[in-house]
């Protein structure tokens, strides 16, 4: 069953266990960091699987006090967290971050796989811990897709011109991309199909993989990849979370990819509400 959202996306979830004993803000960070890796693997979660997403980035705004009264979103306007959705997870007992981490998953998977989500904040006093998870405004100005695309692949390249371990993969230093206009054609059309769709998946509504996109749009491929990415408004922002996420860095570090085309694309009506596609190739 789906979390559903209110009042602009707030929701407060909470969960009981029985636990007692101070987590110090050691734990906090370590619970962050647990979030993140279990984003960063394919998970099933109730009857769906999720893709291997990005981490989360902390905030501090969102680190409010376990024990607040008031209304969420009003905190979030005092702290000056431009907001379009958040949710928030609150947890009473676990012992430690391992514990408050079983909860999650056990309660909450849906919540923190949720790839609309790109901010976090943890507090903790005691056995009780609160999870904020937002997504803030879009407020960068982007440009046009082509002209955001080959920035995306820029800042790829100059990530693949440095030795880079990518999870328990380790990767020496490759040779630039080459930017490909028809596998940012297929890329533009995925990132509009997931906008307009609602979605975030490597296989689309009609069932097609990454392979049939680039075949569909004219390029034939011995090799495929694809990175996708939702709620951030950056080209920076993206690579950044596809260097910190092993497959997606394994991908851009791949010296078998020589070709590579992006793009982004946005509907305000959506949970993300932009969405990036990254494709590589190799004729």
């Amino acid at each position: 069953m789906r979390v559903l959202s209110l009042m602009m996306g707030l929701t407060t979830l909470a969960a009981s266990m029985v636990f007692c004993i101070t987590a110090s803000a050691s734990e906090e960070s370590q619970l962050v960091d647990s979030i993140n890796q279990y984003r960063n693997q394919v998970q099933r979660c109730g009857d769906q699987g999720s893709q291997e997403l990005p981490p989360l980035t902390t905030d501090a705004r969102l680190v409010l006090p376990v024990n607040s009264v008031g209304d969420l979103q009003q905190s979030l306007a005092r702290a000056a967290y431009p907001m379009v959705n958040v949710q928030a997870i609150s947890l009473s007992g676990p012992k430690n971050a391992e514990a408050a981490m079983k909860a999650v998953k056990e309660s909450f998977c849906r919540v923190v796989l949720d790839p609309q989500f790109v901010d976090i904040g943890v507090s903790s006093n005691g056995q009780d811990w609160r999870i904020v998870l937002a997504r803030p405004l879009l407020t960068s100005g982007l440009g046009e897709s082509p002209t955001e695309g080959k920035q995306v692949l820029a800042m790829i390249n100059a990530a693949r011109g440095q030795a880079r371990q990518c999870g328990n993969q380790s990767f020496a230093a490759t040779t630039p991309l080459a930017w490909n206009d028809t596998l940012a054609t297929a890329a533009a059309g995925h990132s509009q199909k997931m906008a307009n769709g609602n979605f975030f998946d490597h296989l689309d509504h009609d069932g097609r993989t990454p392979g049939d996109r680039a075949e569909l749009a004219g390029y034939i491929a011995q090799q495929i990849g694809e990175n996708i990415a939702a709620g951030l408004d950056t080209p920076r922002k993206v690579v950044d979370g596809w260097l910190a996420s092993p497959g997606h860095c394994a991908n851009l570090m791949n010296p078998q990819f020589h070709d590579m085309g992006a793009a982004y694309a946005m509907d305000p009506k959506s949970d993300a509400g932009i969405y990036w596609t990254g494709m590589f190739g190799t004729q």
